[in-house]
């Protein structure tokens, strides 16, 4: 072809951002350092993802690269009950236990809801992703976008 536009064009400049996830201790860092764009933290709670950013900024400093260029996130289950029995309900639902849930991921009542997600931030995460298990639940969407998202900074 000639004068092809080539259409549409790539969204971003520079190719695929690239993601590397993990708790590796040595190679995991050095190759989040080397080529990501951002690195994850699968389901790991604040403390040791807290060990785990700063493994990767280490990682960064060791091949001179800025640790703050790299977006530091968190993968988290979420599961919030406006009460109780709504959470009890919303656990059994996905097959998980309330208890663990609120020792491993997002869940409990909103307010335990943002105080999780504030450890994160401190722990250094400025990116989470939560994984909303029960896709029919609706309800479970519209509690966290009114009562936890307009907390959040």
């Amino acid at each position: 072809m000639v004068d092809s536009p080539a259409l549409p064009k790539p969204v971003q400049p520079g190719g695929i951002p690239v993601l590397v996830g993990g708790r590796g201790k040595e190679r995991t860092p050095a190759l989040a350092a080397r080529y990501a764009q951002e690195f994850n933290t699968p389901f790991a709670s604040a403390p040791d993802a807290a060990v785990l950013f700063e493994r990767v900024r280490e990682a960064c400093r060791a091949v001179d690269r800025d640790p703050a260029d790299l977006v530091l996130s968190s993968a988290l289950v979420l599961c919030v009950g406006a009460d109780d029995a709504q959470l009890a309900r919303r656990a059994a639902a996905i097959g998980r236990d309330v208890d663990e849930l609120v020792a491993n991921g997002v869940a409990g009542s909103p307010a335990q809801a943002v105080d999780t997600l504030g450890r994160f931030a401190e722990a250094g995460a400025t990116r989470v992703y939560l994984q909303v298990l029960d896709l029919a639940d609706l309800d479970h969407l519209d509690l966290v976008a009114e009562q936890v998202a307009p907390q959040l900074g």
